[in-house]
């Protein structure tokens, strides 16, 4: 006879429960505590992509699309990713999906066998390992917090075995903020090519790039569009996180068979996001920046407070967190923040919930309104002080 245990998917039973969320449940009834925890922008999405969305409705378009998504926004898209010297054929090269940590998910599925390695490259996004993992692959793991939080060509090259068949990565980073530099991006692309490996490139944060910092891809480099499947979203730059709209970009041959799962398991992203994704692209850009510029003020003055409070920081190229080093205060990155919760009713997420390099750091978000910001940082400063 089956025990209980039997009935259920020991895959799914041995994935932990995402670390980010179970801060974010704690917060609920508790409406006196400040936020810095969830990456969400604390900015509605535009309006132009709010009126477009009421139109449609108004019309009375609820259908489901193509499994593909609007070959209208597929086609904004493919004329957007011309700004970062890439070309992709919105027919077949470009696929709508729900949000774009559903595109990590079918990716993976789609690439990955029983045995199969995948290099996750850590710090990273709570869910690439789990989901890999679901895959029954072999998550092989690169700590780069010992080169500043990046990884290099040569950690990579090193994690290399003839099993690997894929290497994740992301930048602008989260939970870091820290961006990849052009040249050792470069050098990474050389490595995929060598070996022949996918390299997947999360670039949900590519718009959120500050001092004059810019977004390079990977799948721009020559003879990598081959090798690079492309995951991006409208959640972070427009502010659209509840509207679940994001997209893959990749070689037509990895696509078509994504394509699959994904009309299996959604049909397809919401059609009225998918009009207001379109208004975005036409026409929200100034929105955009004046967002981006928003996050850069709050950003420089999170740096400067943590900075003062002698926590160790890597100061963000981009995105929207901070991940400063707690060691000193002798707490665990759990304990500092439980009890920063428990004690000064300030949330953020602890550092080891994202893996290799986190532990004794924590994950701040400053997408949320400044006064709050201020609030929560002298907050940290006397609990700090009252550690060390």
């Amino acid at each position: 006879m089956n025990t209980r245990e039997d009935r259920l998917s020991s895959s799914m039973m041995n994935i932990p429960p995402s670390g980010i969320r179970k801060f974010f449940e704690m917060l609920i009834g508790h409406d006196d505590v400040i936020s810095l925890s969830v990456g969400e922008p604390d900015f509605p999405t535009p309006w132009c992509m709010r009126e477009e969305a009421f139109y449609h409705l108004e019309k009375g378009h609820t259908s489901y699309t193509s499994n593909w998504g609007l070959i209208e926004l597929r086609e904004e898209i493919a004329k957007y990713m011309t700004r970062y010297n890439m070309s992709y054929n919105p027919k077949d090269e470009i696929l709508i999906t729900v949000g774009a940590s559903e595109g990590v998910d079918a990716v993976l599925r789609a690439i990955l066998n029983p045995g199969d390695e995948i290099l996750v490259c850590q710090p990273c996004y709570v869910n690439y390992t789990p989901l890999a993992e679901l895959t029954q692959a072999k998550v092989i793991t690169i700590d780069t917090s010992v080169n500043g939080f990046y990884p290099t060509a040569a950690q990579i090259e090193a994690a290399v075995t003839p099993k690997t068949k894929a290497v994740m990565i992301c930048t602008p980073n989260n939970p870091t903020g820290t961006m990849i530099p052009k040249d050792e991006l470069e050098k990474i692309a050389e490595v995929c090519k060598k070996y022949q490996i996918w390299v997947i490139s999360d670039e949900i944060y590519c718009e959120l790039a500050y001092d004059g910092a810019e977004h390079v891809s990977i799948g721009s480099f020559p003879g990598m569009k081959d090798y690079t499947i492309i995951l991006n979203g409208f959640s972070k730059s427009f502010a659209m996180t509840g509207w679940r709209i994001g997209y893959i970009a990749a070689p037509a041959e990895i696509l078509a068979q994504i394509v699959k799962l994904h009309g299996y398991n959604t049909i397809c992203a919401p059609i009225f996001s998918q009009y207001a994704a379109v208004e975005g692209l036409r026409n929200g850009w100034d929105e955009v920046e004046k967002m981006r510029v928003s996050y850069q003020q709050r950003r420089n003055l999170m740096y400067k407070a943590f900075t003062e409070m002698g926590l160790p920081v890597p100061e963000p190229k981009g995105a929207f967190y901070m991940f400063p080093d707690i060691r000193k205060t002798g707490l665990t990155s759990e304990e500092f923040a439980t009890r920063l919760f428990q004690e000064y009713n300030v949330a953020v997420v602890p550092g080891s919930v994202f893996g290799l390099g986190g532990e004794g750091h924590i994950r701040c978000c400053y997408a949320t309104d400044i006064n709050k910001i201020k609030i929560a940082l002298d907050k940290i400063g006397e609990f700090v002080s009252k550690l060390c």
